[in-house]
Order: structure tokens, then C-alpha cells, then sequence
């Protein structure tokens, strides 16, 4: 734990303790003495606040680092103490126009009482404030593990998915080679510029929606070539989302999911329309098709298939209880998954 800052917050909430604490001496001392409240008080806040400053500084100059060297503490209170206890007796001396320097000579045995308490009362707020540090320190160290830990997490379930997708695409391709070569050339090329595309994408935290729905176009074209008119997509973006951001390959789980549960397993096809929306702070992408519907699917819908378990775990690791996926049936048909995340430009 490094103890150097000293901003405004921070002096604040160190010296908050101190003066309630001087307080708290001063009702003591008038208790069992015989000066009057405001007089003690004086005094007791100028001692202690200069007891508290003359540590503050001791261990900002002293201990720049606080786990190696803090023993230095145990040499910086007692000076510091004996050092503000004077300074701060003198410049209340000051304020009040009294003369308490002569306590050592006329009653020597309460002169050392003062500073004793003093050396007490700036020991408590030193273990008071470094306590306090050290706490926040582990705080942020607690926070920071968890950050890696979840972004970690991210990069591996990132991974995942483009072997998952790469792995069905070239089960097709080795398919399509035996019966049209000339087609499964056309879809090789598409797979090439489909992988370079998604590259760069698959690497980086986030990306625009632009983005998302551009890497979609490439698949949805990929797999065009597959299926031939058995196959149309429509893509709904508005201008004014094109630039918020979104975890790179969201939707593609569910756009195959159409594909490989809804529409192939039909003979005539069917349609795809993937679409982005806004309203309240919240952005809303669909994925709907006019495939066979959500029973013949159940498997993969409830989860148990990778595409859709991945994107649950990205959006827990992501955005929290923030975000949510549903899928249910389609009015006319087929099936509807919506994914609603906190909107993010």
C-alpha cells in the first residue's frame, strides 16, 4: 500500500476523525480540570490537528511505501506527537493570548500528562487512518482480481466461438465439394473473407453495431451460397445506432441457430431478419426467422446448445443482471430471440 496521495477528499477524511476525537479530549479535560470548554477546546484541536498533519507528512515523506517500510511508523508518531504537542500549544498560546508553556515549570507532572495523551490520541488516529487505507487497498485489489477474472472469462468464451463456427462451416464445405465444386469454391472464398473480416473483430473488447451487422452480411452470404434461394435475410439498422458499441460475434450465434434449426431443416427455406432498436437506455437486437419453430428446436433454445450458452455467459460477464435473452415463438411462425443490454455509445 503506497500512502502518498493527500487530496482535498482524502485530508478531509482523515482530519474529520481528529477533530471529533480533539473534541472528545477537550469534554474530558473540562470534566476534570478547572479551564473553561472553549478554552480546552482551542487547545486541544491545535494540538491534535498539528499531531495529525506532522504524521500525515512524516509518512508521505517517510513511507512511500507502506508494506516495506512501514515499521517507520514507530519512530514517526512519537516525534510527530512531541513536535505538535509544542506547535500546537504555542499557536493556541496565540489565539487565546495565554502563557501554558509554563506548565513544565510550575506543574511539570500535568505538562507530561498532556503529552503522553497527545502521543495516545496521535497513535489511535494514525491506526485509525492507516487501517482505513489498508482496507481500501484490498478493496481495490479485491475489485481489480474480479475485473480479470471476468475479462479473462470473456477472451476464452470469445475464443470458443469461431472454432464453433468454423467447425460447421467446413463440415458444409466438405459437402458441397462432392456435389458442386464450382459452389463450394464461391464459398470458400466467402469463408476466406469472412475470417479475415472477423479477425480483428474477434480480438478487440467491443465493436460498433455497423460492425456486428457487416460481419452478419458475411456470414448470411456465406451461407447464401449454401443454400441458394432457400435463403433471404433482411438486416434493420438504423443510422442512429451504427456507432454504439457491442461485444464483437453477439448475434451470430443466433442468426446459425436459425439457419442450422429453423430454415434447413425446411425444404422451400425461409427468411431471416436480424434488427436493432432503442428506447429508454436500452438497446433491443432480434434475431427472427420463418423457420420450423420453437418446438422443433427446444434443445438448443433451452439453452443446452453452445451457441446460445455462450451468449448467456458473455452477457452475465458483460452487463450483469442488466442484461437479459429471450426466444419465444413466432406469431406466424418460426421463432424470435431478443437480447437487451444497457445502451452504450
Amino acid at each position: 500500500m503506497t500512502v502518498r496521495t493527500f487530496n482535498g477528499p482524502s485530508l478531509l477524511a482523515h482530519l474529520l476523525p481528529a477533530v471529533v476525537l480533539n473534541s472528545v479530549i477537550a469534554l474530558g479535560i473540562t470534566a476534570f480540570g478547572e479551564h473553561a470548554f472553549s478554552s480546552n477546546w482551542v487547545y486541544s484541536q491545535c494540538i491534535g490537528l498539528s499531531i495529525g498533519t506532522l504524521i500525515m507528512l512524516g509518512i508521505r515523506w517517510r513511507i512511500p511505501d507502506w508494506e516495506t517500510q512501514w515499521r517507520r511508523i514507530v519512530f514517526i508518531v512519537p516525534l510527530a506527537a512531541a513536535a505538535g504537542f509544542l506547535l500546537g500549544t504555542a499557536l493556541a498560546d496565540v489565539l487565546l493570548g495565554n502563557h501554558s508553556m509554563a506548565y513544565w515549570r510550575t506543574q511539570p507532572r500535568k505538562a507530561w500528562g498532556f503529552l503522553i495523551l497527545s502521543l495516545v490520541s496521535g497513535t489511535v488516529l494514525t491506526y485509525f487512518a492507516a487501517s482505513r487505507a489498508q482496507l481500501a487497498k484490498e478493496r481495490e485489489r479485491a475489485q481489480t482480481a474480479q475485473r480479470h477474472a471476468a475479462e479473462s472469462r470473456l477472451r476464452l468464451l470469445e475464443s470458443q466461438l469461431e472454432p464453433h463456427m468454423l467447425f460447421n462451416t467446413l463440415a458444409n464445405l466438405r459437402a458441397l465439394i462432392a456435389v458442386d465444386p464450382v459452389r463450394a469454391q464461391t464459398m470458400l472464398d466467402h469463408l476466406i473473407a469472412y475470417l479475415r473480416a472477423t479477425l480483428s473483430a474477434s480480438q478487440a473488447g467491443t465493436h460498433t453495431l455497423d460492425q456486428e451487422f457487416a460481419r452478419l452480411r458475411d456470414y448470411l452470404e456465406l451461407m447464401a451460397v449454401r443454400m441458394g434461394p432457400r435463403l433471404q435475410y433482411t438486416l434493420d439498422l438504423p443510422d442512429a445506432l451504427r456507432q454504439v458499441q457491442v461485444p464483437p460475434l453477439l448475434l451470430q450465434p443466433l442468426v446459425e441457430n436459425s439457419i442450422q434449426h429453423g430454415l434447413e431443416p425446411q425444404v422451400p427455406g425461409g427468411s431471416i431478419t436480424v434488427r436493432a432498436a432503442s428506447d429508454a437506455g436500452v438497446l433491443t437486437l432480434e434475431v427472427s426467422d420463418t423457420g420450423k419453430g420453437l418446438d422443433s428446436r427446444a434443445t438448443p433454445l433451452e439453452g443446452k446448445g453452445f451457441g446460445l450458452r455462450q451468449i448467456r455467459e458473455r452477457l452475465v460477464t458483460l452487463y450483469g443482471t442488466e442484461s437479459a435473452i429471450k426466444l419465444v415463438a413466432g406469431s406466424a411462425g418460426g421463432t424470435r430471440a431478443s437480447i437487451t443490454i444497457p445502451l452504450k455509445t
